[in-house]
């Protein structure tokens, strides 16, 4: 195994002039770094990262916290964040929490202690405890989907996209709107989009039965559940806003099986753009939301923070797109 001793000797210069070239640091003659880079090329020498990282106390390398690690979401969020570490050097570990909430402080910790040089959180809930152990954090630390008050946070406007797409709904002529939504433990998909929802068929006079809101929890299965329940209930409805694209779809099926139309009888409406979304017929109408940015965003601030720069927002907002299809 080739050392960085080896390349000294093989090139006619000191270990400290090797170890300069390698890490682009110190004055190094250009005849002696051209004698030293041959020598690199011509045996294939790898500097060890670990060596580096005992010296400079940094690893390369980022953690990502996923809720899933499968999801169309998850990747496009990754994507983004890749575009960025790989340009400086960077690496990413990934972790998943399968979306229990305890595993985010678990994985936390975890990664810590695997030295990495910071962490990326995609979050799922806003609980004090967590909040508390992004702060004591040894490593500087990045949310991406949840507000949290003094981390920096990488969102998108959920409130305003709810609001968006209860107010096509109703000017398609929809008035008894259903809406299919999360544990309000979720603050952005859970509270800020039910809170759109809500305030606007308010702001239209448009009273809303108790049977109208249901509750999922992300998967196809509990969207067809609660929309069975809204079908079965006697306030009937004309439409129905489901928080994401997999509880729609999952009321999509639901809506179908009761051999209604879709959207003569129900229309059906959701958030996230998913890939599946697209090419179900009729197709469902959706908020787009940029992950691809919000993980390159993400990944931005990130990096801000290893170089020390002080005056970082608390929160950077991304916008959205309100994606017309044929399911109203």
């Amino acid at each position: 195994m080739i050392t960085i001793n080896d390349i000294a000797e093989m090139a006619g210069v000191s270990r400290t002039t090797v170890s300069r070239v390698i890490n682009n640091t110190g004055y190094v003659s250009e005849k002696a770094r051209r004698r030293v880079m041959d020598v690199i090329e011509e045996t294939g020498y790898v500097p060890s990262q670990h060596a580096k990282s005992l010296r400079t106390k940094e690893t390369k390398i980022i953690g990502v916290i996923l809720p899933k690690i499968s999801t169309d979401t998850s990747s496009r969020t990754v994507n983004g964040m890749n575009s960025v570490f790989e340009d400086v050097g960077y690496q990413i570990l990934l972790t998943t929490t399968d979306l229990d909430q305890q595993k985010e402080i678990e994985h936390l910790r975890l990664l810590q202690n695997r030295q990495v040089d910071g962490i990326i959180l995609i979050a799922t809930n806003v609980d004090q405890t967590l909040v508390d152990e992004i702060k004591a954090s040894k490593v500087p630390v990045v949310v991406v989907g949840q507000e949290m008050a003094g981390v920096p946070s990488v969102i998108f406007d959920d409130h305003a996209a709810a609001r968006r797409m209860t107010e096509l709904l109703i000017e398609k002529g929809r008035r008894s709107i259903g809406y299919i939504g999360v544990d309000e433990a979720d603050r952005s998909v859970g509270v800020q989009r039910k809170a759109g929802y809500l305030e606007t068929m308010d702001h239209h006079g448009i009273e809303v039965a108790d049977a109208w809101v249901e509750a999922g929890d992300f998967s196809i299965e509990s969207g067809y559940q609660a929309m069975a329940r809204m079908l079965e209930a006697p306030e009937k409805v004309d439409a129905v806003f489901a928080a994401t694209d997999r509880m729609g779809l999952g009321a999509w099926r639901c809506i179908r099986r009761y051999g209604l139309d879709i959207p003569g009888d129900i229309a059906v409406v959701g958030i996230g753009s998913s890939e599946t979304s697209r090419f179900i017929e009729p197709a469902l109408t959706t908020i787009e939301y940029e992950h691809e940015q919000a993980g390159s965003v993400a990944a931005r601030v990130m990096m801000q923070l290893l170089q020390g720069k002080k005056k970082i927002p608390d929160k950077k907002v991304l916008d959205f797109k309100l994606v017309e299809r044929d399911s109203i």
